[in-house]
């Protein structure tokens, strides 16, 4: 009888360790509920209190307080109590009877992190833990769409391309960021060290790469800028196009210089006609050398007729001979003393 009196009251102790332990541990999920919100806007701190016993607001005492114990927002019997709120959460709470989740306003970046939410219930003894949740709440920025931006070549290689990419405003860090080069038949990935900058307040980040590659002269290109963000979320800039190469062509000739060539290759035509128009009429028309040359020739064939006629002279005496001999003679000397 001893024995079973004292195992009856072993197990009377052990329920009554079980009830009084339900009655003040107070009751939580089973896990933390993540949360997401996006920079400047409003995120959700549930608490998902499923109230079976139908209590009203005026029976409860319910407050959030994040992961530094400091208080969000506090209702006391259906009365806010904002001075038990610390002060950089004041004015940017809403609390949503219906849903029993807490709304902060405005998020910033610094309020990443782990947030409770408790609910008493208020009796004559005092209060009891009736509900308690754990939520995360993760802060996102959207990063600005890439911007690619070229750079003028100042080496002596054409066909090298340098330009750099970045990105603004965004967080957490992006994992990477790097380049693509399409042609027509082939893709090839550039990728350089990405130069961070976050800012002190907004704890933004500020992303950009640079990257220099040669590119086919011959072939249209399309470049695209790609911030890696997660394993499987990227941002795309929009593509920069280069065309193929023509053939350069040659500088233009300024007109002044065409009209001189055009007034060059008038006079030189103008010219060329008239000489042939001159030397034309000089062939139709002899000149007076054509005439002296005329009479001399005739001159000469009368000379060359009268030497035949003494030729054909017959003989004289000789006397008769001397005496045109010396009147010929006297007569030459003459002319000679004459002319």
């Amino acid at each position: 009888m001893r024995f079973k009196c004292t195992m009856g009251l072993r197990n009377t102790l052990i329920v009554m360790a079980l009830l009084l332990s339900v009655s003040t541990i107070p009751f939580s999920g089973a896990a933390s509920l993540k949360s997401h919100a996006f920079f400047n806007e409003t995120g959700e701190l549930p608490c998902h209190f499923p109230n079976t016993q139908n209590l009203s607001l005026d029976e409860l005492v319910i407050f959030w307080q994040d992961q530094n114990k400091l208080v969000l927002y506090e209702l006391f019997k259906g009365q806010e109590k904002p001075n038990n709120v610390h002060p950089k959460y004041i004015g940017r709470t809403s609390f949503d009877q219906d849903s029993w989740t807490l709304r902060l306003h405005n998020v910033q970046i610094k309020d990443t992190g782990s947030y409770q939410c408790f609910i008493h219930h208020k009796r004559s003894q005092g209060l009891i833990s009736i509900h308690q949740m754990s939520s995360d709440l993760i802060v996102l920025a959207n990063f600005s769409q890439p911007e690619i931006s070229l750079i003028a070549n100042q080496t002596e290689k054409p066909n090298i391309i340098n330009l750099t990419c970045s990105s603004m405003q965004g967080y957490p860090e992006p994992q990477g960021m790097y380049v693509n080069l399409t042609t027509k038949n082939s893709t090839i990935t550039y990728d350089a060290v990405m130069k961070k900058y976050q800012n002190n307040i907004t704890e933004l980040y500020n992303v950009s790469i640079s990257v220099s590659f040669p590119i086919p002269p011959e072939t249209n290109v399309s470049i695209i800028c790609v911030l890696q963000l997660e394993p499987r979320k990227i941002i795309l800039s929009l593509p920069c196009n280069i065309d193929a190469k023509s053939p350069v062509p040659s500088p233009p000739v300024p007109d002044h210089i065409l009209w001189i060539a055009a007034v060059l290759v008038t006079v030189v035509i103008v010219c060329g006609m008239v000489f042939l128009t001159l030397k034309k009429r000089k062939k139709q028309q002899p000149g007076p050398s054509n005439e002296c040359e005329i009479i001399k020739v005739e001159g000469k064939e009368s000379e060359q007729t009268e030497k035949r006629v003494e030729l054909q002279e017959p003989d004289r005496s000789d006397e008769v001979q001397c005496d045109v001999n010396i009147s010929k003679t006297a007569s030459g000397n003459k002319s000679a003393t004459d002319f």
